[in-house]
């Protein structure tokens, strides 16, 4: 069953350039899809079409339609700001690439993961105190009493990103969408976060929207990709499929790029540092 379907999606800019021209793909509910592009690609443009967040100016046409159990088949696009409140951190949340802008710097961390508890579920008290613990262990924060008392400054990056994804993953959304979540982090903070997200997504059986640049990582968390240039979808498939055969020349390169740095990576991790 299709859980979120984009279907002819146009993002105009205020000036009426086109940003996304006739996008569409589906993503099935439990499904892993992950969206590919540089930057200008779209790709975020897209999450936040989805989330009904779009920056003033810019305007939408098409259909992105979300079919949640219990909820019925949803329009995002030209919906009012009540539906999408209702929609956002039910049906779907989303991760951004720098928590330290999605988090507000003047609020406690206990004070922001209790924000969709409280809004959403009605959890009040003790039962809301014990939530909060209970999304900060599940993304494997130590001293979650620690960490709920502080600001976002005063914790890593690392950490203010699992803060991130405890929200998101709070009020169990039917679909998750991960812009860049990892992009900010130092390499072994990118792997630790990743997989963790890879068991969260598996563990509540929610549907994935992975946004990156990076083939590599988005192969390795989704079972299907689409490819976005200069808004528009040169190519998508089954992961397997686009990496053992592009057809498009960007894709192309993207699938070469991936491969001279894998090989580049084996050749400084090699004993001899790659030297002979």
């Amino acid at each position: 069953m299709s859980l979120l379907e984009v279907s002819g999606l146009r993002v105009r800019s205020g000036d009426g350039r086109d940003l996304i021209s006739d996008l569409s793909f589906t993503v099935d509910a439990g499904g892993r899809f992950g969206l590919i592009g540089e930057s200008g690609s779209g790709k975020s443009l897209t999450a936040l079409t989805i989330m009904g967040l779009l920056p003033p100016g810019m305007t939408a046409s098409g259909s992105v339609a979300l079919d949640v159990p219990g909820m019925g088949r949803t329009e995002i696009v030209g919906a009012g700001e009540r539906l999408l409140n209702r929609l956002r951190g039910r049906a779907v949340s989303v991760v951004f690439q720098e928590p330290l802008t999605a988090l507000d710097p003047l609020m406690r961390i206990g004070h922001q993961v209790a924000g969709p508890l409280r809004r959403i579920q009605g959890l009040r008290g003790r039962a809301l105190r014990e939530a909060v613990t209970a999304a900060l262990e599940e993304v494997r924060l130590a001293e979650p009493g620690r960490i709920a008392k502080a600001y976002p400054h005063e914790i890593s990056g690392g950490q203010r990103q699992r803060v991130a994804i405890a929200m998101a993953l709070a009020c169990r959304p039917a679909l998750l969408i991960a812009d860049e979540p990892t992009t900010a982090l130092d390499v072994t903070v990118q792997a630790e976060v990743l997989a963790l997200l890879d068991g969260l997504v598996s563990a509540h059986s929610m549907a994935l929207l992975f946004i990156s640049h990076d083939l590599a990582v988005v192969s390795g968390i989704t079972d299907h990709v689409l490819i976005l240039k200069d808004g528009v979808a040169v190519e998508s498939g089954a992961v397997l499929d686009v990496v053992n055969g592009p057809r498009h020349p960007y894709a192309r390169e993207l699938v070469e790029s991936a491969r001279e740095l894998d090989a580049a990576l084996d050749r400084l991790n090699a004993p001899d540092g790659g030297t002979r």
